[in-house]
C-alpha cells in the first residue's frame, strides 16, 4: 500500500509564494542592504531602561508619537518603579500621568493589567518567548517582537503602519494583514535582518517615505521602488487624471 504524503506544507508555502508579488526576492536584499548604509544605527526611540518600561512604552506609542511616550514615562516610572507597583496603581491616576499619549482610558487599563499578568504569571519578569508575550493583557505579535528583538536580541519583525505602508509601497508583500505581512517578509529576509529592517523602516517612513508628502527623490530606494513615481505628482492632481499637456 503506498504511503501517502500530506501536501499541506507545500500547499502553505505556494500560497504564500503567490502572494509574493513579482520581483518581491529580487528587491528585499537591495531593500535590506541600501537601508543598512542609511540607518546604520538602527535603533527605536522610545527611552526605555529595563524590558518592563519598553514593554509599557511600546503599549504607549500606539497612535501617537515616541516623543509624546518619552515626555510622560519618566513621571510613569518614577510613580510605579516596578510591575508589582503599576499592577496595583489606581486607573485614574495613570490615566492622568498617560494623558498625552491619547487613547488614555484604553492604554491605562492594559498596562495595568499587562503588569498583572507580569506579576501573576512571571514573577514581575518580562518573558523572552513570543508565545508568553502574546499571552499578556494588552500585547500583540508587534508589541512583542520589538521587545524580543531590542530588549533580548531575538530577531523579529514587527509590523507597524510605517512597516506595512512601505513593506507594500516596495511590494515586498500585497497582504494587508500585520501577521502575513510578517511571514511574507521573513520569508526573503534573513533573520539576522528581521529587527533591524523594522526600525530602520520605521525611521523611513519618518524621515522620507513620509505618508502623505513622499520625498522620493530624496529616497535611496527610488530606483527600484515600484511606487516611487507617487511621491513625484503633485498633491492636487491623481494619478488617473491624464496631464493638461496631454502627454
Amino acid at each position: 500500500m503506498p504511503v501517502r504524503v500530506s501536501t499541506k506544507p507545500k500547499k502553505a508555502v505556494a500560497a504564500r509564494r503567490r502572494r509574493l508579488p513579482p520581483g518581491a526576492r529580487a528587491r528585499a536584499p537591495i531593500v535590506v542592504e541600501r537601508l543598512k548604509r542609511e540607518y546604520g544605527d538602527a535603533h527605536t526611540e522610545l527611552a526605555f531602561a529595563t524590558p518592563w518600561q519598553l514593554l509599557v512604552s511600546v503599549i504607549l506609542s500606539a497612535q501617537t508619537t515616541d516623543v509624546n511616550v518619552n515626555s510622560v514615562t519618566p513621571v510613569l516610572f518614577a510613580r510605579y518603579p516596578t510591575p508589582q507597583d503599576l499592577a496595583s496603581a489606581a486607573t485614574e491616576e495613570v490615566e492622568a500621568i498617560i494623558r498625552k499619549t491619547g487613547f488614555f482610558h484604553s492604554k491605562a487599563r492594559a498596562i495595568i493589567e499587562m503588569s498583572q499578568d507580569l506579576v501573576r504569571h512571571h514573577g514581575g519578569e518580562v518573558p523572552s518567548r513570543m508565545e508568553d508575550l502574546v499571552k499578556l493583557r494588552g500585547v500583540g505579535r508587534k508589541t512583542a517582537n520589538v521587545v524580543l528583538g531590542v530588549a533580548f536580541g531575538v530577531p523579529g519583525f514587527a509590523v507597524d503602519t510605517h512597516v506595512t505602508r512601505l513593506t507594500r509601497l516596495l511590494r515586498l508583500t500585497s497582504a494587508t494583514d500585520p501577521v502575513k505581512i510578517e511571514e511574507d517578509v521573513c520569508s526573503i529576509v534573513p533573520e539576522a535582518e528581521w529587527t533591524n529592517l523594522s526600525l530602520r523602516l520605521i525611521l523611513h517612513g519618518r524621515r522620507v517615505c513620509i505618508a502623505r508628502r513622499p520625498r522620493c527623490p530624496e529616497c535611496v530606494l527610488a530606483d527600484i521602488c515600484p511606487s516611487a513615481n507617487l511621491g513625484l505628482l503633485p498633491a492636487s492632481r491623481s494619478k488617473r487624471q491624464p496631464s493638461r499637456t496631454g502627454r
